[in-house]
């Protein structure tokens, strides 16, 4: 983007989202809040196109380790369907992905449900973009679709697009897709692609389906944990609610956004105790505490110990 003129930081601060989205890829943004951000992006680039162009500028090994597991299937057809397996979720809430056979030619499809409809444009684009890479990776870095289908109103340019993707653009179309030979379907992991970065999980990374209340807040606190403390105004307003709506679903489920939010800073006080020498202090502030001893109690709290006997019991001390 600062190849365009424009400011990632500005950007962010526009649609209040955390920087650590960029440094650390298994953090989860809803779908909704990357529609605002990929929008305030363009529009700071001046870039109309600008999610194609970034679509065209993904690599899989930039994809986390969801897109890393995808393309470490042994075929094309294998890694769309590990694609349909994993995408609708968190990350891409509400989102079908369809694969339809029309003699030797294939359609991807894919389809965001979601009904915000700001930035949903770019977001198509760069979903297209995603798709391209995962076929790359079997076809080879210089494959192209045959026909990249857009959602945009069927009078729109063509050329733009066409330049950014390499293909024929076809616009007024339902739902956006790419169209391909099927017989790449049986394709192996190109050899001229790098593979994909290694992936500790033997399955499917974990990523929370939109229908779990539960997960999916706690994915949201923890994106909230780098701004500070997490607030319920904040993390309701990620997930298009209200505090109030959100206090009732969470009750509904016998658990509370207090509760949730102590569950998460629980978990990392204990990992950072534990694999680290970062002083507590440090620690308490990482964790979005302005007043240390305010960590202590609450630690105290939570396991009836401090910080530092809980350190020194698990280093063997």
């Amino acid at each position: 983007m600062k190849d365009q003129g424009g400011s990632i930081e500005r950007v962010l601060r526009k649609v209040d989202l955390p920087y650590a989205i960029l440094e650390q890829r298994e953090l989860i943004v809803p779908l909704r809040e990357q529609f605002r951000l990929l929008e305030r992006a363009a529009r700071e680039t001046g870039d109309p196109y600008f999610g194609a162009r970034l679509g065209q500028a993904v690599k899989s090994e930039d994809l986390s380790a969801f897109g890393a597991w995808v393309c470490k299937a042994g075929t094309l057809g294998d890694a769309m369907k590990r694609a349909h397996v994993g995408l609708n979720a968190m990350l891409q809430t509400s989102t079908v992905l369809t694969v339809s056979l029309n003699g030797s030619r294939v359609r991807w499809s894919i389809e965001f449900i979601e009904p915000e409809t700001e930035g949903r444009h770019h977001n198509e684009f760069l979903a297209l973009g995603y798709a391209m890479d995962i076929v790359r990776v079997y076809a080879g870095r210089r494959w192209t679709p045959d026909v990249v289908r857009t959602a945009l109103p069927s009078g729109s340019p063509r050329a733009p697009l066409e330049d950014i993707f390499g293909a024929n653009i076809s616009h007024g179309h339902a739902v956006p897709a790419i169209e391909f030979s099927a017989s790449l379907l049986g394709n192996t992991i190109f050899s001229g692609v790098l593979a994909p970065a290694e992936v500790t999980e033997s399955c499917e990374p974990p990523v929370p389906r939109q229908s779990d209340v539960l997960s999916t807040t706690a994915a949201v606190i923890e994106l909230a944990l780098h701004e500070g403390y997490p607030r319920i105004d904040w993390v309701a307003a990620k997930l298009g609610t209200t505090p109030r709506s959100l206090q009732r679903r969470l009750s509904q489920h016998g658990t509370s956004f207090a509760d949730l939010v102590d569950e998460l800073l629980l978990r990392h006080a204990k990992r950072l105790l534990r694999g680290s020498t970062v002083p507590v202090t440090d620690i308490a502030i990482q964790l979005g505490y302005s007043d240390p001893a305010h960590f202590t109690r609450a630690f105290r709290r939570w396991t009836g110990e401090s910080p530092s006997a809980y350190r020194h019991a698990a280093s063997g001390g």
